[in-house]
């Protein structure tokens, strides 16, 4: 179906050690708590002195084949070093294969620990009365239909080299972003700050993974960055991480072949309003005093918020009906006084900041009118207060979608999608040739059979 667009404006390798009873692999990953300990065992502790290949041969008694014995002894000599050094290269290069695949693997172990953790937290926090225990069975049967998708996706995010896992950009825990970088590298490509969703609770950088994936093909680069959760952290804390993920793309994305002229942000879900939050607080501190930041609103080419919610005090209630509980929400947000600093459409109207506005970028909303999760007039809604204040703003509205819809299934199930088109065609609207190459684009794999995907979409609790 095609899509209803309405416009609110014009829009290490290691080195073994006989010695070493055990070998720490800490991946610098997502949490400083997790790491594996992969053993490594000697059947002797003391250092083994390495044999020579080739026997010794006996000394001959006869006095007159003494100097011949001798020669021979150099050569074996000779013989055995050359075997003793070719053993220790082969050595050498079978522990640095084995090390790499320990750190292959230790990483896999590590997401999969995290994944659960996050999982087992936000049961903690939501409670396990028959509410939830009905959405979780359901979420369990949603997650086993599209896990032909999620393997694949999965597979390309663990062993793709195109893909640069958790590269540091900040001191706090889970300061880390991915980088999902395109094949071919003749000259700076067009990037994508991205901010993933997951109710302020179980958000986490590979989520993005599958919109990496598809982005990259189509010669974009993208940076889904990590943040703190709730409790580990709360929306001050998600807004700071943002920031400074946002912040390290913008000052260090020409290292890796992004071109810092064209930086995109954008946002899915809770991802989509802590993006936005991160955007509006910017604009608000430039807008003032001239306080010192480390990136600027002008660096932003676009912001692109998918399934967002953007005014708190209209949604808290929703959000209790729908299991999201008030005293958690509440916790999250610190505290009802907070909802209004932290609803973007609301604090961009303080008379206070009314300059704020006009240093914001161009903001295009995405939302599927079969959205659930959060209601589509929260894009709407937003769409039309920024308009208001003068920004160029619009809502792109899909009949019928859902809030996994335009991020799961659509994506999985390949070929084209409006709201992919749509994203695409935005990010390369000034450049004739990337539109050029996306018409003649091959269309996308499909990842999941239709009738999974379709049951999929009925047992979706979100």
């Amino acid at each position: 179906m095609p899509s209803q667009i309405l416009p609110i404006t014009n829009r290490p390798s290691y080195s073994s050690s006989a010695s070493a009873a055990a070998m720490l692999i800490k991946t610098a990953d997502d949490d400083p708590s997790t790491s594996l300990l992969v053993s490594s065992r000697f059947e002797d502790d003391s250092v083994a002195a390495i044999k020579p290949l080739l026997s010794r041969s006996p000394s001959l008694s006869s006095t007159s084949s003494n100097s011949m014995g001798g020669n021979a002894n150099i050569h074996q000599k000779r013989r055995r070093r050359s075997a003793s050094e070719n053993s220790l290269s082969s050595s050498s290069s079978g522990d640095s294969r084995r090390s790499s695949l320990g750190q292959d693997v230790s990483h896999v172990a590590s997401e999969t620990f995290l994944v659960t953790r996050l999982g087992l937290k936000l049961l903690r926090y939501l409670g396990v009365g028959y509410r939830w225990i009905t959405r979780f069975l359901a979420l369990g049967c949603y997650s086993m239909l599209l896990f032909p998708g999620f393997v694949q996706v999965g597979f390309y995010y663990f062993f793709s080299r195109h893909v640069r896992r958790s590269i540091v950009y900040g001191d706090k825990p889970r300061n880390r972003l991915d980088l999902y970088l395109p094949k071919n590298n003749d000259g700076p490509k067009p990037v994508v700050a991205f901010i993933t969703g997951g109710a302020w609770i179980i958000g986490y950088k590979a989520w993005g993974s599958l919109l990496g994936q598809q982005l990259s093909e189509r010669d974009i680069m993208v940076a889904c960055i990590d943040y703190r959760n709730f409790p580990q952290g709360t929306m001050s804390d998600m807004i700071e991480d943002a920031s400074q993920g946002i912040s390290f793309v913008c000052n260090n994305i020409a290292e890796y072949g992004g071109d810092p002229n064209k930086i995109f942000l954008m946002g899915q879900s809770a991802g989509a309003h802590i993006a936005a939050c991160a955007l509006v607080e910017q604009a608000i501190k430039e807008a003032g005093e001239g306080e010192s930041s480390t990136w600027s609103v002008s660096q932003i080419k676009a912001y692109f918020g998918l399934s967002g919610g953007y005014n708190l005090l209209s949604l808290v209630d929703y959000f209790h009906s729908r299991g999201l509980y008030r005293s958690i929400f509440l916790s999250i947000m610190e505290g009802e006084e907070s909802l209004r600093q932290f609803s973007p459409e609301l604090r961009i109207q303080e008379p206070n900041v009314a300059n704020a506005a006009s240093l914001l970028p161009p903001i295009v909303l995405f939302h599927g009118t079969g959205d659930y999760s959060i209601p589509s007039d929260a894009s709407t809604s937003f769409a039309e207060t920024l308009q208001r204040l003068g920004v160029k703003a619009e809502a792109v509205l899909y009949e019928g979608k859902t809030h996994t819809d335009l991020f799961l299934q659509d994506p999985m199930r390949g070929g084209e999608d409006d709201m992919f088109r749509d994203l695409v065609g935005y990010i390369h609207a000034d450049d004739a040739e990337a539109r050029a190459r996306d018409e003649a684009a091959p269309p996308r794999r499909r990842l999941v059979p239709e009738c999974m995907i379709q049951l999929a979409r009925r047992v979706s609790p979100f």
